[in-house]
């Protein structure tokens, strides 16, 4: 069984608007809790661009 560990960053008091990410096989998959079938495979490099990116994009 797959084991998700949500982003410390997500809101909601339902626990319903949560970004998701796991590491399972050597690959990272993210969701959303939303919609927790739509599965996205990204690689560490890949992943961390996003977060330098989301982060570059919260300074202004």
């Amino acid at each position: 069984m797959i084991q998700w560990q949500k982003s410390s960053f997500s809101g909601g008091a339902a626990g319903n608007e949560c970004v998701e990410l796991t590491r399972t096989n050597g690959l990272l998959l993210l969701r959303e809790s939303d919609d927790p079938n739509r599965i996205l495979p990204v690689s560490s490099d890949s992943l961390a661009a996003l977060l330098r990116q989301i982060h570059a994009d919260r300074q202004w």
